[in-house]
């Protein structure tokens, strides 16, 4: 990794200098504009639209443009000129709970890395601060904004969570709030039955990027000059949710079952994966069919464990029993 920030814990008459590093990284398959029919680079060049003259990068300022169209040039002298304490230093405001800071406040994650003049000031407040069960709130400024931020410990390094305003989080505003939805006691009691059976320790090491693994395998496989394997089919996309209940008690199913040991004891369904078109609990068909497998339309019987052909007429097993006799009079005949 390489230091992108040089600066300064600030903790009461504390200094402690620090590097600053990007904690993430995506793994993102990048790409390039390419012109199809010879693979060569898209360029674009940045052209002035009043004299239609390509400008060079150390010519180009910032404009910020009023509602009458015209615009406010503002260059690099502009912003030096801006009373920024912050640009250099972490300055730590108070310390809270980590549960009281939502999530949603979190943008950016960095490491800090001791100077060797600042390890033991380092170290010190980092026990400290894990010994508190407390994170930090500051304040620093990078690249010329200024942003509030937490100051955390993980893995025995500092983390700085770069934080979005207040007024930058976005308060949600959606029709269905203001409407008055019931849920009755049932269906909350089998969501809830489904959260614990979905409940576990998160382990970020069980999932990865499926879309990404196959696009690199796509890309691997035109390198070698190989054709490309067709894709699977597609799992189908539920359909509208007719019974909510039913719904839920299949998901708490299948949950049961897609876990180790998750399986029912006796191997049959229960009465709640029962389905919505009024199955019975001992596998009845959605049609209604009994416990001893008969299909819906009702065109074939179970008999000692084997399928039959169901008998026409009223006639039943009698008229069953006369074919065989009238075939052996055509033999001694």
């Amino acid at each position: 990794m390489r230091s992108m920030w040089k600066g300064a814990i600030s903790f009461g008459l504390v200094t402690i200098p620090v590097k600053l590093y990007s904690a993430t990284e995506e793994k993102d398959v990048s790409f390039h504009q390419v012109h199809r029919e010879d693979g060569g680079r898209i360029r674009y060049r940045r052209v002035c639209s009043v004299d239609g003259e390509e400008v060079s990068y150390g010519d180009i300022a910032k404009g910020y443009e009023l509602s009458t169209g015209e615009t406010v040039v503002l260059t690099d002298d502009d912003f030096a000129d801006l009373p920024l304490k912050t640009s250099k230093t972490i300055d730590v405001l108070q310390f809270v709970p980590l549960e009281q800071v939502d999530p949603i406040y979190f943008n950016r994650s960095y490491y800090l890395e001791p100077d060797r003049a600042g390890t033991k000031p380092y170290v010190l407040l980092r026990d400290a601060l894990q010994g508190s069960g407390q994170v930090a709130l500051v304040k620093v400024a990078l690249r010329t904004r200024e942003q509030l931020a937490t100051l955390r410990v993980r893995d025995g390094v500092f983390v700085l969570e770069t934080m979005l305003w207040p007024d930058e989080v976005r308060t949600p505003s959606f029709p269905f709030l203001d409407e008055d939805v019931e849920v009755r006691p049932q269906e909350l009691s089998m969501a809830g039955s489904l959260i614990d059976t979905l409940t576990g320790d998160f382990d970020p090491s069980q999932f990865k990027d499926d879309y990404r693994e196959a696009l690199q395998a796509v890309i691997d496989a035109k390198i070698e000059g190989h054709e490309v394997v067709a894709p699977g089919p597609a799992q189908e996309e539920p359909g509208a949710v007719v019974d909510l209940m039913a719904a839920l008690r299949a998901s708490v199913e299948a949950a049961r079952k897609g876990r180790p040991g998750g399986g029912m004891e006796d191997g049959s369904a229960t009465s709640e994966s029962a389905s919505a078109g009024g199955g019975s609990a001992e596998g009845g068909s959605a049609g209604g069919g009994s416990a001893e497998g008969a299909s819906a339309g009702g065109g074939k019987r179970a008999s000692r464990g084997k399928e039959e052909p169901a008998h026409k007429g009223s006639g039943g097993d009698e008229g069953q029993g006369e074919r065989p006799a009238k075939r052996a009079r055509r033999r001694t005949a």
